[in-house]
């Protein structure tokens, strides 16, 4: 009984955590230990403009999200964080009046199965959100950050030939490492 009501003080304080404070979250535990219960709680119950999203078509079902390539419009080879690569990036993303007032108003992305997104993925879409939200100091445009997933189980898709490219600008093809 003592762990189910510790459980419950956690999941209430990281909920008050997202929804009370601007800081982006890493949620992370094992298969069974809550997340997408927390997921599931948090769309329900928080009072931010938030936009639910995974790397794949799967995942993002199952978040009840959308994919961050089709949210984003993310082009299908790899990102070089470069200033030139971000300027093309930038000018070949047509997005609609709707897309750009949903961007520009979300408070909080929440980006389930983050263990499955590319360190480039994460480049781009910080690009983006800069850019559209004209916030180019902050991180995400200003947007925080959840980032629910085990960083032990599914790992990004990296063909070799996009990681010969990428290895110059990153230690790892995952998004967030985990330090020992």
């Amino acid at each position: 009984m003592t762990q189910q009501v510790e459980q419950n003080e956690l999941f209430d304080l990281a909920f008050r955590f997202v929804n009370e404070t601007q800081e982006s979250i890493f949620l992370t535990g094992k298969a069974g230990t809550g997340k997408t219960t927390f997921l599931k709680h948090l769309k329900k119950e928080c009072s931010k403009n938030s936009i639910i999203a995974a790397p794949t078509g799967v995942a993002a079902i199952h978040a009840g999200g959308v994919t961050l390539h089709s949210l984003f419009q993310l082009p299908l080879h790899p990102f070089l964080p470069s200033n030139g690569n971000r300027s093309e990036l930038l000018k070949t993303i047509r997005y609609s009046k709707q897309r750009l007032s949903l961007l520009r108003k979300m408070e909080l992305l929440v980006i389930d199965e983050i263990s499955m997104v590319r360190a480039d993925v994460m480049d781009a879409i910080d690009a983006i959100l800069k850019s559209v939200r004209r916030h180019h100091e902050s991180p995400f445009g200003g947007v925080q950050m959840l980032y629910i997933g085990d960083l032990y189980q599914l790992p990004p898709v990296v063909k070799r030939e996009e990681w010969e490219l990428l290895r110059a600008y990153y230690e790892s093809p995952f998004s967030l490492t985990v330090c020992p």
